[in-house]
């Protein structure tokens, strides 16, 4: 991809998750002899995108790698340069996180630091919760209660991802989704199977069980993610960074958001 060469870094390299071919890139840190001299993160990018649209352009592999972090990034099944898949069963969010730990397993990584955004944070908060002993803390970007209650993106959107070529959307957001895919240059038909397959909550018992540190950020104008704040005050040891004047796609990518999450990992032992 023409995005890896621009910012210098290696190819994808891919396995097999569970019979599914998972691609990712394993950047090690700036400073350092080896990958093995930084501290692992893995990176899950959210609903449409992929490890460059989500992480390389905004600036996130080269702001951790030069903080002296091995930085690996997958593209989920059905997205970027991984199989795709057309069973909407496939893509629960415990088959993704699976395909995040059998990467760990497959790079000889034994706790990492996990970081997700939108549907990535759905996915790393059911890791933090079901593989705590590989999670050295979570960053939930861009998903707060809606994780719990369900709620934030409309119907309709895997109907505008399967339809014809300038058929009008049902609502503006099933017509952005679209769009973005589009320009991400998805396969619409694998993405309409995730966006049924893939949103699945967790209750407040279940948040509440949470051991790991977790950090919880949302733009205060984002109007997809739900309260972050909220969703953090519901896991025993998390703290909630609000990104100002940002909403769901300009937070990702935005300094402060970079800041804070630097700055939380920074504290942890």
């Amino acid at each position: 991809m023409a995005e890896r060469e621009e910012h210098g870094l290696p190819g994808m390299e891919s396995f097999k998750s569970d019979g599914v071919r998972i691609s990712y890139i394993d950047v090690p840190p700036a400073a350092g002899d080896s990958q093995s001299a930084g501290k692992p993160i893995l990176l899950i990018h959210g609903f449409a995108s992929n490890h460059a649209v989500n992480w390389v352009n905004t600036q996130w592999v080269k702001a951790l790698t030069q903080a002296g972090y091995r930085v690996i990034a997958l593209d989920n099944r059905g997205h970027g340069e991984s199989e795709k898949l057309y069973d909407p069963a496939a893509y629960s969010s415990e088959a993704m996180a699976g395909d995040a730990i059998r990467l760990l397993d497959h790079l000889g990584i034994e706790r990492a630091h996990v970081m997700g955004y939108s549907m990535g944070g759905r996915i790393t908060a059911h890791i933090a919760l079901d593989h705590a002993d590989r999670v050295r803390s979570a960053l939930i970007g861009g998903l707060g209660m809606h994780l719990v209650e369900g709620k934030g993106l409309p119907s309709g959107i895997a109907e505008a991802l399967e339809a014809p070529a300038g058929t009008p959307a049902p609502n503006p957001t099933a017509a952005a989704f679209r769009i973005f895919a589009e320009q991400t240059r998805s396969d619409l038909r694998a993405l309409a199977a995730c966006m049924r397959g893939s949103r699945q909550t967790l209750s407040r018992a279940e948040l509440g069980q949470i051991e790991v540190p977790v950090l919880v950020s949302v733009g205060t104008l984002d109007t997809v993610a739900g309260s972050g704040p909220a969703l953090a005050a519901l896991i025993p040891d998390a703290r909630a960074l609000e990104i100002e004047g940002k909403d769901h796609s300009t937070a990702v990518g935005a300094k402060p958001h970079r800041d804070g999450v630097l700055a939380f990992l920074a504290a942890q032992p």
